[in-house]
């Protein structure tokens, strides 16, 4: 604007005004290429002076820093994508089909069993009603089980930790001597039965927290101290016909599965009891790694 005020105030015309300008422009043009020139040729100067491996490491590192990232997601990833795609479908039929004939399975006489003062204080009157206690998917601490519950049913579990304690073994994930507490709130020290529901070999059937983590860190072995954060990794793997053992007061109990199912974490009927067969049922979250829902193996009792 400047210029052309000054030429305007020195009667200059525009087509004189406009070859200066663009004299000056392709002067700046000019110089700034050689001055990129000359920065190139520094820096290609500074790099011929780096030795050979510290080049190579310029070039190789990001390669293998974008490699590290691919392969720290595609750990994270897979699972779930092995959950919706293996997994998942196999529960949308629901019932699994048993291997071995229905009288072969250990059922009794449908009964009524009333329960007593402290299971129903355990369930609630509310479970009467239908309502049931609630549970949460909020982003908590998911080992602690008292998370698992809204507060009356925290307070219940921290409440009640019978001394009382059996152990269970599943075969197919070489899972051995897992500890089962009735009772309490840390997963990371054994698996939990919720209070109120049946005993092994009981009617109705005992329901099973278990903590599950990514299936790549899933670590069985009783020698490993955290093995309670990922023992109920692969219970989705299981098939119709897998055992399930539990020991009690001396006792073997062998259950198979049945079915497994996925439920929201809302859905409390997994606690119900059903009195006209022995059962158990073993619950953790998924998918594996997530607290989005749960997932829910159902057996049944064959032998004890």
């Amino acid at each position: 604007m400047d210029l052309y005020r000054k030429a305007i105030a020195k009667n200059l015309s525009l087509d004189k005004l406009e070859k200066k300008i663009s004299k000056k422009i392709d002067k700046l043009r000019v110089s700034k290429k050689l001055e990129n020139k000359k920065e190139q040729v520094r820096v290609d100067q500074i790099r011929s002076r780096l030795p050979k491996v510290v080049r190579f490491g310029a070039l190789i590192l990001p390669i293998i820093f974008i490699g590290v990232g691919l392969f720290f997601l595609g750990n994270a990833l897979m699972p779930l994508v092995a959950y919706y795609t293996l997994t998942l479908p196999k529960l949308s039929q629901n019932r699994l089909i048993a291997p071995i004939p229905r009288e072969a399975v250990l059922d009794i006489t449908p009964m009524v069993i009333a329960q007593t003062e402290s299971s129903s204080s355990v369930l609630g009157s509310s479970s009467v009603t239908g309502t049931g206690p609630v549970i949460l998917d909020t982003e908590l601490d998911y080992t602690n089980l008292s998370n698992w519950f809204k507060d009356d049913r925290s307070q219940i579990l921290r409440k009640i930790q019978n001394q009382t304690m059996y152990t269970l073994a599943i075969p197919k994930l070489k899972i051995e001597n897992a500890q089962v507490k009735i009772g309490g709130t840390d997963l990371e020290q054994s698996l939990i039965v919720y209070p109120g529901t049946a005993l092994p070999g009981d009617v109705g059937a005992p329901v099973i927290f278990g903590h599950s983590v990514l299936r790549q860190f899933f670590n069985p072995s009783e020698k490993n101290p955290r093995r309670y954060n990922s023992i109920f990794s692969y219970i989705m793997t299981l098939e119709a016909g897998d055992e399930v053992l539990i020991t009690h007061d001396g006792a073997l109990y062998k259950y198979i599965v049945r079915e497994k199912s996925e439920v929201k974490p809302e859905d409390t009927y997994i606690l119900a009891q059903q009195y006209d067969s022995r059962r158990l049922k073993l619950v953790t979250c998924v998918p594996e790694g997530t607290y989005l829902r749960r997932g829910v193996i159902t057996a049944e009792l064959v032998t004890h």
